[in-house]
């Protein structure tokens, strides 16, 4: 999931400041997967990016600030990896094939990063504060490429229900999937809705 960031002796104070918060960034998101958000300290985040304390300081002086340039970072993460699985996909695209990259998308360990953020900023103010603008993001942007990827015209009635529909009922295949491996039965379930949203949309 991580980047490897390749230090070259030519980069500038930019360049290296720049690596430095991408590996933290990065680091984040593996802990929040790893060990969930309260498990989530700033020293584990430095040590996971290989940095040192005072270097992860001197970009974040709180964990406020950390977690606020990671969930921008796992809003764009997000959206590039929604991107790049859609464009793998060619075009035409058949149904179970958009059912199943959007499926795949919330399983993913991306996806679980930013569901610790969501459980957590139910009780935390100031983190849902941060939060909900990711949840948007990430519910507009799927949405879009399934409309985009379905070929769907939402003016038709109960076309943007059906895809909406989806959405909700990928996130849910997802949190069935956090404490068990759930991959047979999310397989029936997406040929079969796969199946009936071909239909519904026709």
């Amino acid at each position: 999931m991580s980047t490897t960031v390749a230090a070259s002796p030519r980069q500038t104070q930019a360049d290296r400041s720049r690596d430095t918060r991408l590996k933290l960034m990065q680091a984040v998101v593996e802990c929040l997967v790893d060990v969930g958000w309260a498990g989530t300290t700033t020293t584990l985040v430095s040590e996971r990016a290989g940095v040192s304390r005072g270097a992860q300081l001197h970009h974040f002086a709180s964990r406020g600030e950390l977690v606020a340039a990671a969930v921008e970072h796992l809003g764009a993460e997000s959206v590039r990896a929604l991107r790049a699985d859609s464009d793998a996909l060619g075009r035409p695209v058949r149904t179970p094939a958009v059912v199943g990259l959007i499926v795949d998308f919330y399983v993913s360990p991306l996806f679980a990063a930013a569901l610790e953020l969501w459980v957590a900023a139910r009780t935390d103010t100031a983190l849902r504060e941060l939060v909900i603008p990711l949840q948007g993001r990430l519910g507009r942007e799927t949405h879009r490429l399934a409309v985009d990827l379905l070929d769907v015209d939402e003016s038709r009635r109960g076309a943007r229900e059906a895809v909406q529909a989806t959405l909700d009922l990928a996130r849910g295949l997802a949190l069935a999937n956090q404490l068990t491996d759930d991959s047979v039965r999310r397989a029936r379930i997406v040929a079969e809705w796969s199946a009936q949203l071909e239909e519904r949309l026709a």
